[in-house]
């Protein structure tokens, strides 16, 4: 009796370790194992480990499955959430949100472009450097086939000194990656404008002016930390001599959709001052007028003590589509003199045929048949303006 009990103890203890052993097979199994994991976690998402890709997941859970044969783990763009209760599809990952902005400034140029200029800015409050990093230009627009540019850096209104940068030759595409400074106090800082001068060198050793850049530093925040990477087109010199009162250059634009009137102060030139003096100032007064009834006013920044001030500010007004034909604009250049009443240097107007003709007509005109698009144009200024 002793030898049965014995067997069939050791017989007892072999069928539960079969037993035991299927069990931990059975819960191990990769097939079971997510549902284990899930019993264990209510509710909380996770990824499918790496050593279980490329099983073949079929009917994970309630009516939910994924195609046999593929990895889930693989599907670049959609967001699981499993838990026990079913795997749903809880959002997808739009790539394009997350790419940085595609930089255009090297491909989109405007019609009739004659170039554009990079370069950088900053300014050390310690030292009172301003730091100007000539960087490149593109899509120069020389007289021959070829081009050797280079450029002349100045910092008005002081027209004797400048900086220059050294000439690249034969390209249309010159990169310069030069640095120069400019000593200036911080005071006089923001009444300062930085002029390029972009020259093309030929066979004879002469130079040609290709363009100018003209930027003012008024209204830039300069700091040690802070450096501005800056773009700008090209413009031409204006060659023409000033008008007897000076002329004034801005740009216009009409959205009709918005029914907004943009206009764009960029900068006047050879203003009668009548004292040259750091005492003097200039700005510019933006009226809207409808039937010759003022409607709303709008003041640049003043520029101390040049007749050739740059501003480069914007200003919109509410127009209506249906108003154009009876609106108008007038600019005012004023000169102020402290504890002096403003005295006007010259005005123009521009609107439709109701109120003028000539280039101002033209000008209202041309933004009218282009709208959204800035149209930019030279006007001379006059004490008592052209009206019909």
């Amino acid at each position: 009796f002793v030898l049965i009990g014995i067997t069939a103890y050791l017989l007892w203890k072999k069928f539960c370790c079969i037993l035991s052993y299927e069990n931990l097979v059975s819960i191990f199994k990769p097939e079971e194992s997510v549902a284990v994991v899930l019993s264990r976690s209510r509710s909380v998402p996770f990824i499918i480990p790496p050593t279980l890709h490329g099983r073949d997941w079929i009917n994970l859970t309630n009516e939910e499955h994924v195609q046999e044969g593929s990895d889930p783990y693989m599907i670049p763009h959609t967001c699981f959430l499993f838990h026990e209760a079913g795997a749903y599809v809880v959002g997808t990952v739009n790539p394009d949100l997350y790419k940085f902005p595609e930089d255009k400034s090297e491909t989109d140029f405007p019609e009739g472009n004659i170039g554009r200029l990079w370069f950088s800015i900053e300014y050390e409050q310690e030292s009172e450097r301003l730091l100007v990093s000539l960087i490149k230009a593109r899509k120069l627009q020389p007289p021959a086939d070829s081009c050797s540019p280079f450029v002349k850096i100045y910092l008005l209104p002081d027209k004797r000194s400048y900086l220059q940068s050294k000439t690249k030759c034969k390209t249309l595409n010159p990169q310069f990656d030069e640095n120069f400074v400019f000593q200036v106090s911080s005071k006089m800082l923001l009444q300062r404008t930085l002029k390029f001068l972009v020259y093309h060198v030929n066979k004879q050793k002469k130079h040609h002016l290709l363009g100018q850049v003209t930027f003012p530093l008024k209204n830039q925040t300069l700091t040690d930390d802070n450096k501005l990477v800056i773009w700008r087109d090209l413009e031409k010199e204006n060659l023409e001599p000033p008008s007897e009162h000076g002329d004034i250059q801005f740009s216009l634009s009409y959205n009709d959709y918005l029914g907004r009137l943009t206009v764009v102060v960029l900068r006047a030139r050879g203003l009668k001052l009548q004292e040259e003096s750091h005492a003097v100032s200039v700005y510019v007064k933006v009226s809207l007028m409808n039937h010759n009834k003022f409607i709303k006013s709008k003041k640049t920044t003043a520029v101390l003590g040049s007749p050739n001030p740059v501003y480069n500010e914007t200003f919109s007004f509410k127009a209506d589509q249906t108003e154009l034909d009876t609106a108008s604009l007038s600019l005012s250049v004023l000169q102020s003199i402290k504890g002096e009443k403003a005295h006007l240097l010259g005005r123009v107007i521009v609107g439709p045929f109701m109120y003028t003709r000539g280039k101002e007509l033209e000008h209202w005109n041309e933004m009218i048949s282009k709208p959204k698009e800035l149209v930019k144009r030279w006007h001379a200024l006059c004490h008592k303006p052209k009206t019909s």
